[in-house]
């Protein structure tokens, strides 16, 4: 009989655990493709965990409750057939032998045995693409990188990487295999740019002080943010905003809207349609950083920052913005709102963000430094909106009037990020929102 091991899938870039809550299916239970088989949850989305073979559950290595790294094996389910993973091994190690010449065998046995020293372990967790156990087992024994099986065309179920697949990559491949991304990465790091460990001073506690432990959700968010600090040296943009024809606009549409739609419209769809624009004209602000190598991102993914009822914070992502109207905008936003404070986002709705968008007018702050979220390189803050006077010109001469003002602010990666730019694309936004017209449909 096939075994085959059911991992703890990745549940989005933050997300290194999650916890069981309840066991579907349960050991000697039989199970079809695509059966959920257990529930998860982590502090931002509750999930089901399906099975990706059909067979009989032999082990269940967690209990309900306990908390699980992303990537370990929580199940085995028995499949029908003979013993596939090590007949596949065999099959592998047989097809790579046959594609060297008698002379060079012995000769590439040795540089496998050199390489896989040489190479460090193959981190799983660090794509968003699924790979069955049997794949990655292959991919160890046969040292395939990381970035190699990225590149594998798979014929599977959602473009996934089978067998077949892999088993022709390797007859096929002929140079040496490549080092893995963290190998690449390490031969990069010189002394100066090595992580210096910090130590948190310590903290004693006084009598009549009330001590609370972080939730697990807290706790990421914690790491996540001092990550970023010290992964992107963060520099900060702010511009004033005249946002009188926006605020004008809304007001005057927002209740024969309701009344159509059935849901409120607020001024963040705006703001999502205008730094989208501004994104596609100024595309090095929607990228990512690895190494000494500048990732300019194809969609454009705009992360909504949003505060939850318990404290905490959570980033659905609207995709693809720039290919909607202010109309699916709106929609979008209302409805990953609503289902974040309800706790019902689905697990690839906090994932793929290239920018983020943060409103700290919620609350009635001015302004502020945002935290930018990783692996992005910047993030967009949105600033009250309050009356205030300013100098209009007009063809008569200067006059002081009553404006609706806003302050953006902007937290940008400086590797890849400069001033000029950071500038050019807050004007962008500007120009945007001061020009929007007030006699717009929607």
């Amino acid at each position: 009989m096939a075994k085959f091991e059911i991992v703890m899938p990745k549940m989005g870039e933050s997300v290194i655990e999650a916890t069981i809550t309840r066991w579907i299916k349960g050991v000697g239970d039989t199970v079809e493709e695509d059966d959920a088989i257990v529930e998860i949850a982590t502090d931002k989305v509750d999930s089901e965990i399906p099975s990706p073979v059909e067979g009989k559950i032999v082990e269940t290595l967690y209990s309900e409750g306990d908390v699980v790294a992303v990537g370990k094996v929580i199940a085995v389910v028995e499949m029908e057939g003979e013993d596939e993973e090590e007949s596949v091994q065999a099959k592998s190690a047989t097809q790579v032998e046959k594609t060297a010449k008698p002379d060079e065998k012995q000769a590439e046995s040795s540089a496998r045995k050199e390489d896989s020293e040489k190479d460090t372990v193959v981190n799983f967790a660090d794509s968003n693409r699924f790979y069955s156990p049997l794949v990655k087992q292959i991919a160890k024994t046969e040292n395939v990188s990381l970035s190699q099986l990225e590149s594998i065309k798979g014929t599977g179920k959602e473009g996934r990487v089978t067998k077949n697949d892999i088993l022709a990559f390797l007859e096929n491949r002929t140079s040496k295999p490549e080092q893995t991304t963290s190998a690449r990465e390490k031969s990069t790091v010189t002394s100066a740019t090595k992580a210096v460990a910090i130590e948190a001073p310590k903290v004693n506690a006084t009598t009549g002080d009330q001590i609370i432990e972080m939730d697990r959700m807290r706790r990421l968010i914690a790491d996540h943010m001092v990550m970023s600090k010290q992964v992107s040296p963060h520099v900060t943009s702010f511009i004033d905003v005249d946002v009188t024809n926006v605020v004008n606009w809304r007001n005057k549409v927002k209740d024969q809207f309701q009344k159509r739609e059935g849901q409120k419209i607020t001024f963040t769809p705006i703001f999502f349609e205008a730094a989208a624009k501004a994104l596609r004209e100024y595309p090095q602000v929607n990228a990512s950083v690895d190494g000494y190598n500048i990732i300019l991102r194809k969609n454009i993914n705009i992360g909504m920052a949003t505060a939850l009822p318990n404290g905490n914070l959570i980033v659905p992502v609207i995709k693809n913005v720039d290919e909607k109207n202010l109309l699916g905008i709106t929609k979008s936003v209302n409805d990953l709102a609503n289902r974040a404070r309800n706790n019902k986002l689905e697990p690839d709705e906090i994932q793929g963000g290239t920018f983020t968008i943060t409103n700290f007018g919620s609350f009635d702050s001015l302004t502020g430094t945002p935290i930018i979220n990783q692996p992005q390189v910047a993030i967009l803050a949105v600033g009250a909106i309050r009356k205030q006077p300013a100098v209009l010109e007009t063809a008569m001469g200067d006059v002081i009037a009553i404006r609706h003002i806003m302050i953006l602010s902007m937290a940008y990666d400086h590797r890849i990020v400069d001033g000029a730019l950071a500038g050019m694309y807050l004007r962008r936004m500007k120009e945007l929102l001061e020009n929007f017209d007030p006699e717009r449909e929607i």
